[in-house]
């Protein structure tokens, strides 16, 4: 059975059960259910919304094909907008609602917090938003799973294409940082990019998330006359600096340590400029990617951003383990995927786990900011310009190696 279409030959229950003669499908003690955890308010809220349409869409189409096992899926999501929520959420699904799996977050903080709930409950967990290294290295958990790139990833990818095309060597760069966990691990590994290459680091400024006005950041940036602006911000706060960037007249060119779709949508084309790394891309046209952007385009009126991506992937990646295990038992599924099984991602190259972190192994994009006469639609700001690692290169290229980011993984 290839893997990109073992949820067409699901088979669906259909035995009677009970005087009523319900199928076997729609029992309750029968239904596997996800216990998804996002954020719907705060900065990250906007990314959360399009993480549950992703997240949904995923179960709906497995559910439409039968199922898994002859088993409803249920998809039972949570708002968690900040660390001690997420704890309290992630709780609940394990214990009240008997959640088979968890999976979300985009939050670095919260993430961390869960995946030490999962551990203790030998549970199953796939991070589908969140970047830390350090949830792959120091912090790493046997029952957590990478779905989403961490921050190496971002940043050796956009580093890879920096290093053929600009001078890095006595570069000049300031860093914008987002003062939590993600924004503290970002800079850490950019910065040490930056070192490692020869170039200058003029400083950083720590910016609060939710922050509402750049403008003494962009003064300071004026007189400083950096080389590249740095950006290690997140969500909403991407889209309220770029805004502000731009009416300051944009006046040195930007990068990034991490690029969403959603905030970069939000802000306009007008206020972006440059090159960037994105992990998934609607535009995209390796197989399986245009039909997923255009079943989400039937079903939403707007297409997939890289997180609504992240969760319908990783949905998929946690059926198709339960089918080929033929269990839910997390231990049988930790198992299944420390032993390297290959999954479609609709990036044209299988990805897989490595087992001493648990960070999947898959492609990356570079993309630049469109020419403005040539959108087709409000949602087409980027062009791809690059895989990365490209086909034929090993996907270890942007990885964190095991002396960069060690990991002692904890005992099943």
């Amino acid at each position: 059975m290839k893997r990109r279409d073992f949820l067409k030959h699901g088979t669906t229950a259909v035995a009677a059960a009970g005087a009523l003669g319900v199928p076997a499908l729609l029992r309750a003690q029968d239904v596997i259910k996800v216990g998804h955890m996002t954020p719907r308010t705060g900065f990250l809220g906007q990314l959360g919304a399009y993480a549950v349409m992703g997240a949904q869409q995923a179960v709906d189409e497995a559910n439409a094909k039968g199922g898994v096992l002859g088993r409803k899926i249920e998809l039972i999501t949570e708002d968690t907008p900040n660390p001690g929520v997420a704890v309290t959420k992630a709780q609940k699904l394990i214990e009240r609602d008997r959640a088979t799996f968890l999976l979300g977050e985009i939050s670095s903080a919260s993430g961390l917090a869960i995946s030490e709930v999962a551990q203790r409950n030998k549970i199953l967990y796939f991070n589908t938003g969140w970047n830390s290294d350090e949830g792959r290295g120091a912090r790493c958990q046997r029952y957590l799973f990478h779905v989403e790139g961490c921050n190496t990833m971002y940043t050796k990818t956009i580093g890879r294409w920096q290093e053929r095309n600009f001078k890095l060597k006595g570069a000049r760069w300031y860093f914008l940082t987002a003062d939590y966990a993600f924004g503290h691990d970002l800079y850490r590994v950019s910065s040490k990019f930056l070192a490692e290459h020869g170039g200058v680091n003029l400083g950083n400024d720590m910016v609060p998330t939710n922050t509402l006005d750049y403008s003494s950041y962009i003064l300071k940036l004026r007189t400083i006359k950096p080389d590249l602006v740095y950006l290690n911000l997140a969500g909403g706060d991407q889209t309220t600096f770029l805004k502000q960037y731009r009416e300051f007249g944009s006046p040195f060119p930007l990068a990034g340590g991490v690029m969403d779709t959603v905030p970069f949508w939000a802000a306009g084309i007008d206020s972006l400029s440059g090159h960037w790394q994105s992990l998934w891309y609607h535009d995209l046209q390796e197989p399986g990617s245009p039909e997923f952007t255009a079943n989400f385009v039937k079903r939403n009126g707007k297409p997939p951003d890289n997180q609504a991506w992240g969760e319908y992937v990783g949905v998929r990646i946690a059926l198709q383990a339960i089918a080929e295990t033929k269990s839910t038992r997390s231990q049988d599924l930790v198992a299944f995927f420390e032993k390297g099984a290959k999954f479609d991602v609709l990036k044209g190259r299988e990805a897989w786990f490595r087992d001493w972190d648990h960070q999947l192994l898959q492609t990356m994009y570079v993309v630049k900011v469109k020419d403005k006469t040539k959108m087709r639609d409000q949602w087409d700001i980027f062009d791809i310009v690059e895989a990365q690692p490209a086909k034929g290169e090993s996907l270890e290229l942007i990885q964190p190696t095991k002396a960069e980011n060690p990991c002692t993984m904890p005992a099943l």
